[in-house]
């Protein structure tokens, strides 16, 4: 059981991904499940294949072999019309942000409204100062990307993510390039918003201070599996080799530039 205690349906499953990408296997056979109000994190190293598995997640991409259910759809034997309609229950932030720089915020916010309702301007203009405001920059909401900081583009993302009231929220590096205390406010918001409305959260991500802050279960990936999942508590409790070095923070010994150190600091004294 979650820290959250999450006994909420089941908002996305995954069934046996696997997945080939030239030559190398990126999802070798995973399973996955995110109930409603609970907040899964893919942590792992880079390259192992964890933003591939939040695509397929998505419905942005399809494995080789496996099922992805999505809101109860599954999305790869749906119609396209019905991986859109999935898609309606999703709100994705994509790393560094992804807004468009030739749109302010507020018209940033209202594409998937724009996309995916018939609302007139003038409502999905208040919804945007309303979705804007929920993350602290309703007075921003006429800017543009590019007259804000890289932590309020972050924020800005977040806000467009919940432009339709999704039940699924998913990231892709929510906090990276973000100074610590903006990285931890960021954190801190994506808590509170969970705590207003109980939303299933899919979070890929490297950084394990925001990890263990976020999460009610996590899984840890290295070369397309999954080395250990369970709770924070029984992740850090692992005894798993490459889960200690990653936790630790401990290079490879094999690599070639702490050989070459270890060889000049030693031919220095």
């Amino acid at each position: 059981m979650s820290r959250a205690e999450n006994t909420g349906r089941v908002l996305v499953r995954a069934q046996g991904l696997h997945k080939q990408m030239g030559g190398r296997t990126v999802l070798a056979g995973l399973d996955l499940e995110v109930r409603a109000g609970e907040t899964m994190v893919i942590l792992g190293p880079s390259g192992c294949g964890k933003s591939t598995l939040l695509r397929c997640l998505a419905g942005l991409e399809r494995p080789d072999r496996g099922r992805v259910f999505l809101a109860g759809v599954d999305l790869c034997a749906a119609s396209s019309r019905q991986v859109r309609a999935a898609r309606r229950h999703l709100g994705m932030a994509f790393q560094g942000g992804a807004l468009f720089g030739s749109l302010t915020l507020a018209e940033n916010v209202e594409l998937p409204l724009v996309e995916f309702s018939r609302l007139p301007a003038s409502t999905r203009r208040i919804l945007a100062r309303i979705k804007l405001g929920m993350v602290g920059l309703e007075e921003a909401m006429d800017q543009l990307p590019s007259e804000i900081s890289g932590g309020m583009r972050k924020r800005a993302a977040l806000a467009r993510a919940l432009a339709l009231d999704p039940e699924i929220l998913m990231f892709d590096e929510p906090s990276a390039g973000l100074d610590p205390i903006t990285a931890a406010g960021l954190d801190q918001l994506l808590l509170a918003l969970k705590a207003l409305n109980p939303v299933a959260m899919v979070v890929v991500t490297h950084e394990m201070e925001s990890a263990f802050v976020i999460a009610d279960r996590m899984v840890l990936m290295h070369e397309g599996k999954f080395l250990v999942s369970g709770t924070p508590a029984q992740v850090r409790a692992s005894d798993h080799p490459m889960v200690r070095r990653f936790l630790d923070r401990r290079p490879p010994e094999t690599l070639e530039g702490a050989h070459g150190l270890r060889r000049f600091f030693a031919e220095s004294t």
